[in-house]
């Protein structure tokens, strides 16, 4: 028989630990793709940088296309703002964990 206060945490560190461990594998995650995305920018800024020069010639409206395509893909996550709210234990250990993952190496 296990007591009062052991069943009223047990959902308390079950997020503490499944958002810690979520946490740590996205911010992993991150840091990997963070590397790739400076890769990224340095190639695409060459880029620009020789369309400057009048070295290369760039279609920019095939990159404005392409932003618009992206911004319009994340705003529907930015309205997922307010019932993330209602978990903060599980966002407090995913924020510690995401810092963790994405110190190491």
């Amino acid at each position: 028989m296990t007591s009062p206060l052991v069943e009223s945490l047990a959902p308390i560190v079950f997020q503490l630990v499944l958002g810690g461990v979520g946490g740590f594998l996205i911010g992993y995650a991150i840091r990997k793709v963070i590397k790739i995305a400076i890769i990224v920018a340095v190639v695409v800024f060459s880029l620009i940088l020789l369309a400057s020069a009048n070295v290369i010639n760039v279609d920019y409206s095939g990159l404005s296309e392409t932003t618009t395509n992206v911004l319009n893909a994340v705003n529907p996550a930015l309205n997922m703002i307010t019932p993330l709210l209602a978990h903060v234990p599980f966002i407090a250990s995913l924020i510690f964990g995401f810092f963790l993952g994405f110190k190491r190496n």
